[in-house]
């Protein structure tokens, strides 16, 4: 193999930039041409490719989103388009791909390689850690790190004016951002999609912690199990505190990544490229037991990631 591609897709997470500039540094020490395919699968389509070089990836592995750019692309989901795709790798010679981004993205590149041949390396980059067989995915260290300091900001208000605060978080069918930045902050409750919640039970043990004496109410909410408004229609003049909703949206995608996103990309990265090096031809790079190790894509994408819900169980004992 002499010419790689690499691309990212789906919603953008932090530490891609540094899965990149890993792919094309190792790609061009083991005498690769590197190429960088722009808007994902849409611009693979459409031919948005350029060759990266050392100088093409310098100073980016500190910064948030994807130089590449991303996209959802619905094209690629027909098999013109992916033939469309096809014609164009074999347009820049490019011999293998490396596609970093979460369940979606891995799904094409399987439906990719079984069409056409072409070996695809995954690198699993989702700030919702959905995905299977992998403890970690990029973005997700990042993005509780901005939930924790979000919510942390929060509670200085709500403890100023006695108010209980309905935070919302990212999930739509994980609750791994609301369970985990949960623990993290001490909240009160945690409501996420893997569990059912009795909202009579919820306001009865929330005005209990408030006749006690308890000055702040936070509750996170996965967008998933319910919006916030929906969450504080339920739970508003039940509970002994005043209630505000704080919607962080977006703002969980971005910021430049931590340390352990920036290490575990580059591990990524680089054992993606080892792998088409050794002629892997469709295997994702997951985080095993502090191990970068590949599973078959084909067997991460049919397999449903569990959240450990004794995890909640620990939440809702200590709140």
């Amino acid at each position: 193999m002499k010419t790689i591609g690499v691309l990212t897709s789906g919603g953008d997470s932090p530490g891609m930039n540094a899965a990149i500039r890993a792919v094309v540094r190792y790609g061009v020490r083991n005498g690769l041409k590197v190429f960088g395919i722009e808007r994902g699968y849409c611009g693979l389509i459409d031919g948005a490719i350029k060759e990266l070089n050392f100088a093409s990836v310098a100073g980016i592995m500190e910064k948030g989103g994807t130089i590449l750019r991303t996209s959802r692309c619905g094209e690629f989901f027909t098999r013109e388009g992916r033939e469309k795709a096809a014609n164009q790798l074999a347009k820049f010679g490019i011999e293998g791909l490396v596609v970093i981004g979460g369940e979606g993205s891995l799904t094409g590149s399987v439906t990719f390689h079984k069409e056409f041949g072409v070996p695809v390396i995954g690198v699993p980059g989702t700030i919702d850690n959905d995905i299977a067989h992998t403890d970690m995915c990029i973005g997700v260290d990042t993005c509780l790190n901005t939930v924790v300091d979000a919510i942390q900001k929060l509670k200085d208000t709500a403890t100023s004016h006695e108010r209980a605060f309905i935070v919302e978080v990212m999930g739509r069918e994980s609750g791994y951002i609301a369970l985990m930045s949960a623990i993290a902050t001490g909240a009160e409750a945690a409501i996420i999609p893997e569990v059912p919640i009795d909202f009579d039970q919820l306001a009865e043990r929330l005005l209990e912690e408030r006749k006690r004496g308890k000055l702040n109410c936070i509750v996170v909410v996965a967008e998933g199990a319910g919006k916030a408004e929906e969450v504080a229609r339920k739970i508003s003049n039940k509970i002994g505190y005043e209630t505000r909703i704080s919607i962080l949206g977006h703002i969980q995608r971005g910021g430049s990544p931590t340390a352990f996103d920036r290490l575990l990309a580059t591990r990524m990265g680089v054992r993606a490229v080892q792998a088409l090096l050794d002629g892997e031809k469709c295997a994702t790079t997951v985080l095993k037991s502090g191990q970068i190790t590949l599973i078959d894509t084909e067997e991460v994408i049919s397999t449903k990631k569990k959240l450990d819900l004794s995890l909640y169980e620990m939440c809702m004992t200590l709140s």
